[in-house]
């Protein structure tokens, strides 16, 4: 199979990566179902990336409908050790204006209904989420961002909600008064399914609205959000670009499962072992 060492998650917007070479189309199959399209794998800036649109082809997925659980292990099958997630957010604070980008580093989740372990089914396994973006991974997004001339906030948190609707003004408020920095509807479960997979994952933020707290602003709806949407997507292309170069080596996260796996490897049945063998294969044998 062909590999990737970087993957890019393409958010609202972004469906495509332009400036691949060598470009190979994907299509795989997953213990978790089928990934949100197939993968696109190329050469960008002297690196193997592979490429997925998070919403489909032709944005055809909600929020709760995208597959996180089978397109972080496609990421895995391709030997993928970083995955950066490019995703449209509302602004929680108002030095967050729209057209500038965040990278969070710290998220709040407020999912309902998503599988968010790969774990389960006579394997229990527990990882750790205190610092759930891979501060390497980050920091070189934001000098890239810096390169690529953007206005970047470094830091701050990244609420999760469901949707698909947009955050009620009380919401909104409660939100802010937590000191969150942005929401939006994606990052979770990825963040927590690409620790699993010992993949560093990072986020490059795009701002796109006020949410609807903003007294002086109208509250969020699609027609703005597009209008934003096409600026902030040329600019995270740029981004990318510069990023991908700095981007060396091997996970820092690779092995953690070795002491997260708890349950006693005699009692994981054969099939357990096939379904999660691409995450816990060097582990139990």
């Amino acid at each position: 199979m062909v590999q990737a060492s970087i993957g890019i998650i393409g958010g609202s917007g972004l469906y495509a990566m332009e400036g691949l070479t060598e470009i190979d189309t994907v299509e795989l199959s997953t213990p978790f179902g089928a990934p949100s399209a197939p993968y696109i794998l190329g050469c960008l800036s002297g690196k193997r990336v592979a490429f997925l649109p998070r919403h489909g082809i032709g944005h055809v997925l909600m929020p709760g409908e995208i597959p996180f659980r089978a397109n972080i292990h496609g990421f895995k099958q391709l030997g993928c050790q970083w995955v950066v997630s490019v995703s449209a957010v509302g602004s929680l604070r108002e030095d967050i204006h729209p057209g500038e980008i965040v990278i969070p580093d710290q998220f709040i989740d407020l999912t309902k209904g998503r599988s968010s372990t790969f774990f389960g089914g006579g394997v229990v396994a527990h990882v750790s989420m205190a610092d759930p973006v891979c501060s390497v991974l980050s920091d070189i997004l934001e000098r890239a961002a810096l390169l690529a001339g953007a206005a970047v906030h470094a830091g701050g948190t990244y609420v999760c909600m469901e949707g698909p609707q947009f955050s009620t003004r009380a919401e909104s408020f409660r939100y802010r008064n937590w000191g969150a920095s942005v929401i939006g509807m994606t990052n979770m479960p990825e963040a927590k399914l690409s620790r699993e997979a010992e993949i560093s994952y990072a986020t490059l933020a795009l701002a796109t609205d006020y949410d609807c707290w903003h007294e002086e602003e109208d509250a969020v709806n699609v027609e703005n959000v597009i209008a934003i949407i096409q600026s902030n997507v040329a600019l995270a292309k740029k981004i990318i670009i510069e990023a991908v170069p700095q981007i060396e080596g091997l996970s820092p996260f690779k092995g953690i499962l070795k002491t997260a796996i708890i349950t006693n490897p005699a009692h994981i049945s054969r099939e357990a072992k096939k379904r999660l063998h691409a995450l816990i294969g060097r582990y139990v044998s």
